[in-house]
C-alpha cells in the first residue's frame, strides 16, 4: 500500500494442556510455551508496530507466589524488548536457583500465555493503551487479563450502561470499558457462587477450589457481548486457569484455532500457526463468527456459537492487504485480483502490449502483480493461438518464430528506496523529500512511446502517488502512465479496526466533492449535511447512510477520472489513467469475504452508519476529529 494506514491487531492465546515436564523432555526446554508465544508474535509482527503486550497465568502457584506476570513495550521493537527482557529475569532467577528445585516459581512460565501486537486506531497511545489489560483482585478467579483485535462502535451506550450499575469507570478508551463490564459480572458470578456454596457447607480453601472449578465464562461473555457493536476478537484468561477467545457475530475480525493432546492455540491469522507448529492449512479452524472457545482450568475446552451469526462479513481489506500473503487462500485471491484487472488495464492501453511495461508497488502489491501478468499472458496465447489459426496461407518458420516471440514486459519498475525522516525538515522542504521516497530502474521504457502500469494494492489518500511515485515514473518520460489498484475505491470510513474515519482522507471522497461543486450540485452537499445533521441524536438503528448520496451522481469511471486529475503533480504534462477493481471482481476473487463497506458504505452493524454519519458532519462542519468518540470527549 502507498498511503500507509494503521490497522487491526493481533491476538495469541496458548494452553499448554501436558504438565511443564512434558515439553522440557519433548522439545529440550522448559521455555517451550514461552518461545512458541514469541515465534506466535513474531509471525503476526505485520499486524501491530506501535507496540506488544504478553501476559502468563501459573496455575500451581503457592499462596504467597505470583500466579500472574504481565510484561509491555512501545514501538515497532516491542516484541523484541519484552522477550529481552523476560529472559533477563529468568536468568536472574535460575542463577540462584541453580539445580532446578523451584523451577515452577520461574517468572512467565506458565501454562496460559496471551499474546498482543497493537496498532492504535483512535488516536491514543502509550503504555497505558497497550494490551493486554489487567484487572487484579486477592481472589484468583476474580483477575482477569484481556486482550483484543476491535474497535466498538457503540462503546458509548457500553459506559452509559455500566454507569448506570453504579460503576465508576476510570478510563473510556472501550477496553477500559469492556474489562470493567466483563470484570464486575465476573466478580458477581464469584459472589453467587460463594454464596450457594457456602449454604452446602464448604469453607477455606475446599470452598475456594470449588469456586474456581465452577466458574463458567460462557455465560458471562455471552450477556456481556449482546450489545457489542463493531468488528471484535477478545482473548481473555483468569488468575485461575480459565480462558476463551470470542468472535464478533459479523464475522469481521478473523480467528483460527488449532488443538490437539499437546496444545491449544488461536491466532489472528492462520499461516503464524503453520509455521511455528508445522502444521497444513486443513489442521486448522476458523473460529466461526459469534462463535467463543472456551478453555477450563483443566484444560477441557469447546467451541460455542454464542450469538446468532445473522449477517457475515469478513473484512475483504484482510484478504487485499493486512494478512500476510503467505496463507494459501489469500494468495490465490490477491493474484485473481489482480486478473480480474487485465480487461480494464488492455482498454486503458489500446491492447498495445507490445509498447507497455508492467510493474507493481512493492512490497505488499507483488502478489496482485503476479496475477495481472497471468491475465496478461493468458490474452498475448490468445493473440498467438488466433495469428496461427486465422492465417490464409501456411506459415514459414520465420513467421511462426516472430508470432511466439512476443511476451508481455514486465519489469521490477518502482523500487521503495528509503523512509524518510520527513519530519526533521520544515514543510516546504518535505514534499521534495517525500518524492524520493520510491525510486525507479532506469533504461528500460522507450521515451513517448511506452506505457507503464503500475499496480498497488490500494489507493487511500493518494497523496503518495502524486507526492512520490507518479513525480518519479514521469521522469522515464513514458507515453502514459497507468496506476491499477486492486481494490475498488475507499468511500468511507471503518469502524471496526483500520485507522480510516476522516472523509476528507480518502481520495475517492475529494473527488466526488469536487464533481459536484464544478458541476454546480453544492446542493446535494448541503442536503446531506442537513438529513446527517437531524440524525446526529438519534438511536443508530434508524440512522441512514445519506453519504451514499455524495456518489450517486457519478459513476465509477467519471470519479476515476477525476482522481487522474487530483493525483497529478502540477509539473507532470505525461497522460495519468487511475483503474480501480470493481466490487463484483472483488466479491468474485474473494467469496467468502463479503465485508466492504469501505467501498459500498453497507454496514454490517448499525454503528456502522453511525460513525458514517457523524464523519460527514465532521468534513462539513470543518471538524478534523474521529468520529469514534469516548464516552468522555
Amino acid at each position: 500500500m502507498s498511503d500507509p494506514i494503521k490497522h487491526e491487531c493481533g491476538i495469541v492465546l496458548l494452553r499448554l494442556l501436558k504438565p511443564m515436564a512434558y515439553y522440557e523432555k519433548k522439545y529440550g526446554s522448559k521455555r517451550y510455551g514461552l518461545n512458541t508465544l514469541y515465534l506466535l508474535m513474531e509471525k503476526q509482527h505485520n499486524r501491530g508496530q506501535e507496540g506488544a503486550g504478553m501476559a502468563t497465568v501459573k496455575l500451581h502457584a503457592n499462596p504467597g507466589e505470583e500466579y500472574i506476570f504481565r510484561e509491555r513495550a512501545l514501538g515497532n521493537g516491542a516484541i523484541t524488548e519484552i522477550f529481552n527482557t523476560i529472559n533477563q529475569q529468568l536468568a536472574l532467577f535460575e542463577q540462584h536457583d541453580t539445580e532446578g528445585i523451584n523451577s515452577s516459581k520461574a517468572p512467565f512460565l506458565g501454562e496460559i500465555y496471551m499474546g498482543h501486537l497493537r496498532y492504535g486506531t483512535i488516536g491514543r497511545s502509550g503504555i497505558a493503551y497497550t494490551h493486554p489489560f489487567l484487572r487484579r483482585n486477592n481472589w484468583r478467579s476474580r483477575n482477569l487479563c484481556l486482550a483484543g483485535n476491535f474497535n466498538l462502535a457503540n462503546v458509548d451506550e457500553i459506559f452509559d450502561q455500566i454507569v448506570a450499575e453504579g460503576q465508576h469507570p476510570r478510563h473510556n478508551a472501550d477496553t477500559f470499558i469492556i474489562l470493567e463490564q466483563l470484570g464486575s459480572m465476573l466478580d458477581t458470578t464469584a459472589e453467587h457462587l460463594y454464596s450457594s456454596l457456602s449454604a452446602s457447607g464448604l469453607s477455606g480453601e475446599e470452598l475456594n477450589k470449588k469456586i474456581e472449578q465452577e466458574i463458567d465464562l460462557e455465560p458471562i461473555v455471552r450477556k456481556a457481548t449482546e450489545m457489542w457493536d463493531g468488528g471484535f476478537v477478545i482473548t481473555g484468561m483468569t488468575g485461575s486457569g480459565d480462558a476463551f477467545v470470542f468472535r464478533d457475530q459479523w464475522g469481521i475480525r478473523p480467528a483460527y484455532y488449532f488443538a490437539n493432546n499437546e496444545v491449544v492455540v488461536v491466532t489472528s491469522e492462520r499461516p503464524a500457526m503453520q509455521t511455528v507448529l508445522n502444521l497444513k492449512t486443513d489442521d486448522i479452524q476458523e473460529l466461526p463468527a459469534g462463535a467463543g472457545i472456551f478453555i477450563k482450568q483443566d484444560g477441557t475446552f469447546k467451541v460455542t456459537q454464542l450469538h446468532t451469526a445473522a449477517q457475515v462479513t469478513p473484512c475483504s481489506f484482510e484478504r487485499i492487504y493486512f494478512s500476510r500473503g503467505s496463507d494459501r487462500d489469500i494468495y490465490r485471491e490477491r493474484k485473481m485480483l489482480g486478473k480480474l484487472l487485465t480487461p480494464q488495464i488492455l482498454k486503458s492501453i489500446d491492447n498495445n502490449l507490445d509498447n507497455t511495461v508492467l510493474s507493481f508497488i512493492p512490497n505488499t502489491a507483488e502478489v496482485a502483480y503476479y496475477g495481472m501478468l497471468e491475465g496478461f499472458e493468458s490474452y498475448l496465447n490468445q493473440q498467438k493461438t488466433n495469428a496461427i489459426l486465422n492465417k490464409k496461407k501456411p506459415l514459414t518458420e520465420k513467421e511462426i518464430e516472430e508470432i511466439l516471440s512476443k511476451k508481455v514486459r514486465s519489469e521490477k519498475l518502482t523500487i521503495k528506496d528509503i523512509k524518510l525522516r520527513t519530519f526533521i525538515t520544515e514543510d516546504s522542504s518535505r514534499n521534495d523529500l517525500a518524492a524520493h521516497v520510491y525510486d525507479v530502474t532506469y533504461g528500460i521504457v522507450h521515451e513517448n512511446e511506452d506505457n507503464i502500469v503500475v499496480i498497488d494494492d490500494s489507493i487511500v489518500r493518494g497523496t503518495t502517488l502524486k507526492q512520490s511515485i507518479i513525480k518519479i515514473i514521469s521522469r522515464l518520460q513514458p507515453r502514459k502512465i497507468i496506476v491499477v489498484s486492486s481494490s475498488p475505491q475507499i468511500r468511507y470510513p471503518d469502524c471496526y479496526g483500520i485507522d480510516m474515519s476522516r472523509l476528507n482522507e480518502f481520495i475517492a471522497f475529494t473527488a466526488a466533492i469536487a464533481l459536484l461543486k464544478e458541476q454546480g450540485k453544492q446542493a446535494i452537499i448541503d442536503e446531506v449535511y442537513r438529513k446527517s445533521k437531524a440524525q446526529e441524536n438519534m438511536a443508530k438503528e434508524n440512522i441512514v447512510n445519506y453519504v451514499k448520496e455524495i456518489y450517486a451522481p457519478f459513476s465509477d469511471e467519471e470519479i476515476s477520472k477525476k482522481i487522474s486529475q487530483l493525483v497529478r503533480p502540477n509539473d507532470c504534462s505525461i497522460e495519468i489513467d487511475i483503474i480501480y477493481q470493481t466490487i463484483e471482481n472483488l466479491h468474485k476473487a474473494c467469496p467468502n469475504h463479503q465485508g466492504d463497506w469501505y467501498f459500498s458504505g453497507n454496514y454490517p452493524t448499525a454503528g456502522g452508519n453511525k460513525i458514517v454519519n457523524q464523519a460527514f458532519i465532521n468534513y462539513y462542519e470543518n471538524k478534523n476529529t474521529r468520529p469514534i468518540k469516548s464516552p468522555g470527549e
